[in-house]
């Protein structure tokens, strides 16, 4: 899976990790803030945080239709700098009045428009680097590394953001709602970092920066030819699809809210031994290293790469052991944004697990088609609603950010455990069908739909925080009842999908 790929590949990923960082060092925090500095209620609060997450999917089909005109690379330029200006002004403290209201609603305009133009165009530049046919067959395995970087990213987010307002409150003695600015200003720092990445790293993706839309090779003109009738099932399958989608991310980002505010008001403020051990990151990366050692181990390879590979077992291992003995009485502290650093760490421990386990089944010639692989996704979706429904049964009606109960921290981490076992089934799964799918005069618009569909189902994340002040069962009782009938939903059409597929 690391073998082979094209150097910029690295140069792009990097960039993309130092973005991502500072986007999920702001929102870890963003849902939070928003309650801390203004007021807001959890209705309002949830609609402001899902605007903005629905204009940040929505816009890398704008910034798409502009690098079809003005160039991709010009647009992850111009998106990384207006990303900065948002980012800058999120970070000045102007206090919970108008002016502050104004400042942050600018703020996220800038964000999301900055988002749009660089998100979408990079991973376009990242594709055209497998248009050299010695790399053609490692696209997939190129995406799977790119995606992971992004969750390196978010993995040290929330660490980053707690740790910063931390020291912004004990250290130089600013109160809690102005340190959040802090936890801002880090973004900002982060897309610096990413701008001169790209910048010093331009050399290695060189190829990429003279491809021209009206000078693509031969091979790439010559697409099938299909029947009008053919095109429009296949529109149809991926609309299909897509209606599927919404739902799926309505449920997942629930991660930044609704499961942000449980944490906050009904999860233990502490934690000990292994549990409290799994809120420094640093435990968590010692981890990800045994899981990639063993799957090093069982992929065969020569003598020196097995010996290298159990390094990363036993190594990590022993560093685990040791700490546990060190700490295993220590009271850790638990913030409530900090849960978000497991949903990006399951993704990149996990993800080498998911792509050998496919390809074993693959070569058995048991591997299921992309729908399929959908609606399992979805079905695991709901399993962690279920989880969660079954333990808020008897806790009482809140509103965020009242305190009122301790639960066990390994329940939301259970739960975003499984959340990240559906991610993995649907998000990567969903692009590919897409890219394969799509007709070739309408492959473009196509991909813009998915993202179109990932903006709906980000707006869509408001409706639980309107019913916050409902008895929680029913709350996550909704969200498992739309991932079962969006499933029932998609294996009900599964013989029309696979017929495409």
């Amino acid at each position: 899976m690391f073998e082979g790929q094209p150097k910029g590949l690295w140069t792009l990923a990097l960039a993309n990790t130092g973005e991502r960082f500072g986007y999920y060092t702001m929102l870890a925090v963003f849902a939070l803030f928003l309650g801390e500095n203004f007021g807001f209620d959890a209705g309002t609060a949830s609609e402001i945080y899902t605007w903005f997450l629905t204009a940040v999917y929505f816009l890398p089909l704008v910034g798409g239709m502009a690098a079809d005109r003005w160039g991709y690379s010009k647009m992850v330029v111009i998106g990384i700098m207006i990303m900065f200006l948002g980012y800058l002004l999120l970070s000045v403290p102007l206090g919970g009045g108008t002016v502050a209201i104004a400042a942050m609603g600018a703020a996220l305009l800038l964000v999301s428009l900055g988002t749009g133009l660089f998100k979408g165009n990079l991973q376009v530049m990242v594709g055209d680097l497998y248009n050299a046919p010695e790399y053609a067959d490692k696209r997939d395995s190129g995406f799977s590394l790119f995606y992971m970087a992004i969750n390196v990213g978010a993995l040290f987010a929330p660490t980053a953001a707690i740790g910063i307002m931390n020291w912004a409150q004990t250290s130089l003695g600013y109160s809690k709602a102005d340190s959040y600015h802090f936890a801002f200003a880090v973004a900002c720092v982060s897309v610096i970092v990413s701008i001169l990445i790209y910048f010093f790293g331009k050399s290695t993706y060189k190829q990429v920066l003279t491809v021209k839309k009206d000078k693509v090779s031969a091979a790439q003109e010559k697409v099938e030819d299909m029947s009008p009738a053919e095109t429009r099932e296949r529109i149809v399958c991926l609309c299909l699809v897509f209606a599927v989608v919404i739902f799926f991310w309505m449920a997942f980002h629930q991660n930044g809210l609704t499961l942000t505010w449980f944490a906050d008001e009904f999860t233990a403020r502490s934690a000990t031994g292994v549990t409290g051990m799994t809120f420094n990151v640093m435990n968590l990366i010692w981890c990800i290293f045994i899981v990639y050692g063993i799957c090093g181990l069982f992929s065969g390879g020569s003598s020196k790469g097995k010996m290298i590979n159990a390094l990363l077992v036993l190594v990590p291992a022993a560093i685990l052991g040791y700490n546990y003995v060190k700490t295993s009485g220590d009271v850790v502290t638990v913030d409530a944004p900090i849960f978000q650093q497991f949903n990006p760490c399951f993704v990149v421990a996990l993800t080498p697990i998911s792509i050998a386990l496919f390809s074993w089944l693959g070569k058995k010639g048991k591997e299921p088609k992309a729908p399929v692989k959908i609606g399992l996704g979805m079905l695991v979706a709901a399993c962690a609603y279920v989880l969660m429904m079954v333990c808020s049964f008897g806790l009482p009606a809140t509103n965020h950010p009242n305190h009122v109960y301790d639960f066990n921290p390994n329940l939301l981490i259970s739960t975003y455990l499984i959340l990240t076992f559906a991610e993995l089934l649907l998000s990567p799964i969903g692009i590919s069908f897409v890219t394969k799918v799509a007709p070739p005069k309408y492959k473009g618009m196509m991909m813009g739909g998915w993202f179109v569909a990932t903006a709906l189902g980000n707006k869509l994340v408001s409706i639980p925080g309107h019913m916050w002040d409902m008895p929680l069962y029913i709350v996550w009782g909704t969200l498992m009842g739309i991932c079962l009938l969006a499933a029932l939903f998609i294996f009900s059409i599964i013989k029309k999908l696979n017929k495409v597929a």
